[in-house]
């Protein structure tokens, strides 16, 4: 496994905000919660290329009765189509599979944390459709 390239949101956020309509996507999520972008992580699996899009969803915290996987899976189709994909086209980035995941807190990638309630898909993104893979 090759070593992760991080793309840190803090150094191109102003880029981001230009191109893409971060804000206005995050405010019209399905279940109307507010999702952060966190960063994007490039990663090597079994010879694929990996893009990892992670966010922070506070509202997803399972102690505070939050918004349930259903409505969550929803979000995560959401943020593929209408902020991974146009970051891709953006930044001319090249995967096999893009993984999008929501967690109600920051964490490191590879670290567990209980306390931190996390949802993630995989999709394949073919002609700019983000198409659910089951892992």
């Amino acid at each position: 496994m090759t070593p992760l390239r991080r793309y840190c949101v803090c150094a191109i956020a102003s880029l981001f905000s230009l191109t893409v309509p971060f804000v206005v996507a995050a405010k019209n999520m399905p279940s109307g919660q507010s999702v952060f972008l966190r960063e994007v992580l490039v990663d090597t699996v079994d010879g694929e290329n990996w893009l990892r899009f992670r966010f922070v969803a506070p509202s997803i915290n399972k102690d505070m009765g939050g918004v349930a996987y259903d409505s969550a899976f929803e979000d995560i189709q959401h943020l593929c189509t209408e902020i991974v994909v146009p970051y891709i086209a953006e930044y001319d980035l090249k995967s096999d599979l893009v993984v999008v995941s929501i967690a109600d807190q920051k964490n490191e990638f590879g670290e567990t944390n209980p306390e931190t309630t996390q949802f993630f898909e995989a999709f394949r993104v073919k002609d700019n459709i983000c198409i659910w893979e089951a892992l």
